[in-house]
């Protein structure tokens, strides 16, 4: 194993420049935004002001001022996503809009549904939750890991369309391999055999430009608070047209059958300002520029993941042309191949060298899922650089 004393540091700078935008604990080194996120200061002081004017007179808040700070966010949200405010809806996460689609689906007995195997943990139990219950047939495709191009991506997705399911459900990006799939394509094909399409893009909002208009899906869902810096508890789904009278939220309350917007606009008495406060996130995002923001975190990830790659004379999981701002880096052989094993290192990364990292078993070995946020810079990657060669002998 090559252990230079240090990975370079020439990825365009933010570092230690915004740190202080951010309320995370000064001596971790966070690579884990893409779980999370990190939401800066002057959003949760955004958020407090919404919390605080509901308090302060709850009732005028519900009636009166409520609707209009959610039609507003909505609209704040809207062009960012190349659509309009129809269908646009604000969610808790995208769990929580998958589950609501899957609910209210109405097919045979026998079904097919058709995941993949990099799936996201909670989307694959709400399939096969929603399937044991309504009699579906779900069933998953292996994809190419590591990757070596979207052509060997689509190709074995293709393949696994036939039978032709009634539903499938792709991830933009998916959760335990950060692999950016050709959503379209594979969309594309799936329509083109008479599937409905529901897309879990969790990672896409901010991280990827976004067209939705373009995209050939019946639903698209994202959460905000990964790549987009609002708080935890808000996310988006997004239906077609077609669809809109059939889709509801969890759940049932005043406006039921009164419209797609007005159902998911009140779902009940709560505390909305993770979603009241998305505009001030988004001014967040245009204040550093939402180029810059991707240019620093693309760069950074990949530079990042080829240097530990090289350094520990492993692997990445894919290239730059399917990532985006997360990487795959395979880790020294000795560590294990469980998922038992790969929490015990996440948390002796954790605990004993402060360092925040996904740790996931792929490939009979253990990889690590690299997150770039602004706030990152070189440094915090050779500190796990050296965590991991210290914790190897």
């Amino acid at each position: 194993m090559q252990r230079p004393a240090s990975i370079s540091n020439s990825a365009p700078s933010f570092g230690a420049l915004v740190r202080n935008s951010f309320a995370l604990q000064r001596d971790y080194a966070h690579l884990n935004h893409g779980s999370y996120g990190a939401t800066p200061v002057s959003v949760l002081a955004a958020q407090r002001i919404w919390q605080d004017k509901l308090e302060l007179e709850p009732s005028r808040f519900m009636r009166r001022d409520y609707k209009p700070a959610m039609r507003a966010a909505i609209a704040a949200l809207a062009p960012r996503l190349g659509i309009g405010t129809d269908g646009l809806a604000l969610v808790e996460n995208a769990t929580q809009a998958v589950n609501a689609v899957l609910r209210e689906l109405d097919l045979p007995d026998g079904a097919g549904i058709l995941v993949t195997d990099q799936t996201y943990g909670a989307v694959r139990n709400a399939a096969r939750h929603m399937s044991e219950r309504k009699g579906w047939n779900l069933r998953s495709v292996t994809l190419p890991f590591p990757a070596a191009s979207a052509e060997e991506i689509l190709a074995a997705y293709t393949a696994a369309l036939e039978p032709a399911p009634a539903l499938v459900i792709l991830d933009h990006i998916t959760s335990p391999t950060a692999l950016v799939l050709p959503l379209t394509q594979m969309a594309e094909a799936a329509r083109a055999r008479g599937a409905l399409v529901l897309v879990d893009g969790a990672h896409a909002p901010g991280m990827l430009d976004l067209d939705l208009s373009a995209v050939p899906c019946d639903w698209y869902t994202g959460n905000l608070h990964k790549w987009m810096f609002t708080p935890k508890g808000c996310g988006f789904l997004w239906t077609a047209e077609a669809r809109r009278e059939t889709t509801h939220p969890l759940a049932i309350s005043h406006w039921y059958q009164e419209g797609y917007d007005a159902e998911f606009e009140y779902v009940g008495t709560r505390d909305a300002s993770s979603q009241l406060c998305l505009p001030t996130a988004l001014e967040f995002v245009d204040a550093h520029g939402i180029d810059a923001i991707r240019a620093h975190n693309n760069a950074l990830v990949n530079e990042a993941a080829d240097a530990l790659a090289a350094r520990w004379g492993t692997e990445r999981g894919a290239g730059p042309g399917l990532t985006g701002h997360m990487a795959m880096v395979r880790l020294p052989d000795g560590f294990g191949s469980t998922r038992e094993e790969a929490e015990a290192l996440r948390d002796r990364l954790t605990d004993e060298f402060r360092v925040q990292v996904p740790v996931n078993p792929l490939t009979g070995t253990l990889w690590c899922r690299l997150s770039a946020q602004i706030y990152n810079e070189m440094t915090d990657y050779d500190r796990l650089a050296a965590a991991v060669e210290r914790l190897a002998g």
